[in-house]
């Protein structure tokens, strides 16, 4: 297995900051992203590299073994515990503690390389895979794949089906009504095969939600701003309003002010994975001032200002 840059990859210096690392990874998962190259073969493959170097370089522990361990960082525990037995046994004088034809496992001949990079021989091979004797493999679990999906606020107003490809797979998946943005959900078994027979790793979606209607969202409630023109405003009447479930009629009261407001129960978000619970719709009437007013308009709302 060919290490694996993941500085290189994100673009970024082996000293860059947390906030240098997250920035660099949301510019390139959005610009690599296999749903907006479809023509590109490679695209789900470099995607895939992205996701993984974001998942090590993020997480300060796991950067920590990345800088020592390189593409086997995961199993730093293992070359820790090497090392330690053969401290015990005595048989360890620092360095490499597969060097030297030491094996803390028992019989048969190791080979370990190391380098600045990071450049390591396989770990599975050189600790399970080699030994005399016909020993027994190690089966690991898969690297898990974090991908980011972006959706729009429409969408997800109702249950629906969404698919996508992520490291050569298709996937299918159902969004629940409701995500919220910079939700995440795991999808069991759909991140990196496998070593040795061992499971796969997992997939974790993070939603990008972009909104795509005059609704501003805060939380399962929704707001709005509605104009209403001086007319109605003044002498009531019926609105008609749109919703995301369809239009509503509404009555206005006569005398509405200018930024008075009302509540649509139940008309709002749905609430996630609770059928048939919606948040509230918060509407803000805006009083329209009549534009051009035609001399006669003008000569009224002259009588009118006498009579006030």
């Amino acid at each position: 297995m060919d290490y694996i840059d993941y500085y290189k990859i994100l673009g970024i210096p082996k000293n860059a900051t947390a906030e240098e690392i997250k920035k660099a990874y949301r510019k390139l998962a959005r610009q690599h992203h296999p749903d907006l190259n479809p023509n590109n073969p490679e695209a789900g493959k470099l995607f895939q590299q992205i996701n993984e170097a974001n998942e090590v370089l993020s997480d300060p522990e796991n950067r920590k073994k990345y800088d020592q361990y390189g593409k086997d960082w995961k199993h730093a525990e293992q070359f820790e515990q090497a090392r330690k037995q053969q401290q015990a046994s005595g048989s360890y004088a620092g360095g490499n503690p597969f060097e030297g034809g030491g094996n803390p496992f028992g019989g048969g001949q190791y080979s370990y390389s190391g380098g600045d990079d990071g450049d390591y021989s396989d770990f599975f091979a050189s600790m399970f895979g080699n030994r005399s004797g016909g020993g027994r493999q190690g089966k690991f679990k898969g690297q898990d794949v974090r991908a980011t999906l972006e959706l729009k606020l429409s969408e997800i107003y109702r249950t629906h089906k969404q698919a996508f490809t992520i490291n050569g797979k298709n996937i299918r998946i159902s969004v629940p009504a409701g995500v919220e943005n910079g939700q995440e959900i795991k999808l069991a078994g759909y991140g990196a095969a496998g070593v040795n027979g061992g499971p796969a790793g997992d997939l974790y979606i993070t939603f990008e939600i972009k909104n795509d209607t005059a609704f501003t969202r805060k939380g399962n409630d929704l707001y709005i701003n509605v104009p209403l023109n001086l007319y109605t405003a003044i002498l009531g009447g019926d609105v008609t309003i749109d919703t995301l479930s369809g239009k509503i009629k509404m009555k206005i009261s006569p005398e509405t002010q200018n930024g008075a407001k009302a509540r649509l129960k139940g008309k709002g978000f749905p609430v996630y994975k609770k059928e048939g619970d919606f948040g509230d719709l918060y509407i803000t009437w805006q009083v329209q001032i009549p534009t051009h007013l035609t001399a006669k308009e003008k000569e009224l709302f002259e009588q009118l200002s006498k009579e006030r």
